[in-house]
């Protein structure tokens, strides 16, 4: 009898689990901080100075294992730095970047894309409706539009938006500060797990659909967690920055069990915010609940 290779082949990968429907996307973190990254700008308080590792702006990307086309969720203000890996080859790998919002931490790093940067050919960009106007009618994003260096598409609330058979994301509106565009989070729905990014949103209980039966749905919840208690803002107007504090955070999904809590990665901290210290108590007090801190280089499987 004479034995076909590929058949054994196909046999040994079937029965290691190995086949065409095992994940080929991973989700990986590029940034973790607020807006205006660590050190930040004017601060000369501890959590700035004498820092040896900079803490990029918040951003994600998902990753095709195989051919390593990516999608940016993001455009943050450290795009140079957070797509350095991929060297000469973001023009033909880097297949689209999905917006949150218009502020300055989630979308200036188109920039880099311009003519005096990059000068990229028609990267796409997709944006919520208010967001794509946002930037065909000010500079100097329209000349990023004028000039073909981005070609942006339209999402829509709550509608599936399909990037392959293995690969979807729905973009969902948030209550957050919309002074120039709506803001929103995606979940992102690989062939075998999901994903939440909610990188900025008002308090909890602003938003009409329920957190904790979000969590409940997807395998990873990357939220905000911007600061940590109000102590780090008693120099500001709360009402100004009503983010969810990672202690309110907590204390709604203290009744979540230990599978559920695992599933929370908090991400866009602020620079003040203890959880970007390691060794802190209150990054320490967080992980024996059983939740998360993102980290620059965190890889999940989707």
């Amino acid at each position: 009898m004479k034995i076909n290779f590929f058949s054994i082949l196909f046999l040994v990968l079937s029965l290691t689990g190995f086949s065409q429907s095992s994940s080929s996307y991973t989700l990986k973190v590029l940034g973790v901080a607020q807006d205006g990254g660590v050190p930040h700008l004017g601060c000369e308080k501890k959590c700035c100075t004498n820092i040896l590792n900079p803490r990029y702006v918040s951003s994600i990307m998902v990753l095709n294992d195989y051919n390593q086309d990516s999608y940016l969720f993001d455009a943050s203000p450290n795009i140079s730095e957070q797509l350095s890996f991929m060297k000469n080859k973001i023009s033909t790998h880097l297949k689209g970047v999905f917006l949150t919002h218009a502020h300055i931490g989630h979308y200036t790093g188109l920039m880099f894309f311009g003519r005096e940067a990059m000068n990229s050919k028609s990267i796409n960009v997709y944006a919520m409706p208010r967001m794509k106007k946002f930037l065909e009618t000010n500079g100097p994003w329209s000349q990023l539009v004028d000039l073909k260096n981005i070609n942006l598409t339209q999402l829509h609330n709550k509608s599936i938006f399909s990037l392959d058979e293995e690969l979807k994301v729905t973009p969902f509106e948030v209550p957050h500060r919309d002074e120039f565009s709506e803001t929103v989070g995606y979940l992102i729905k690989g062939p075998l797990k999901s994903a939440l990014y909610i990188p900025d949103i008002d308090k909890w209980y602003k938003w009409e659909t329920s957190i904790i039966d979000k969590i409940k749905e997807v395998d990873y919840a990357l939220i905000d967690a911007t600061f940590y208690d109000e102590k780090e803002i008693n120099y500001r107007d709360i009402s100004e920055i009503p983010h969810p504090f990672v202690i309110e955070s907590m204390e709604l999904f203290k009744h979540l069990d230990k599978k559920e809590r695992s599933k929370i990665y908090f991400i866009h901290l602020n620079h003040t915010n203890p959880l970007l210290n390691s060794s802190s108590e209150e990054f320490r007090n967080v992980m024996s609940k059983g939740y998360n801190v993102a980290n620059e280089g965190l890889e999940l499987k989707l």
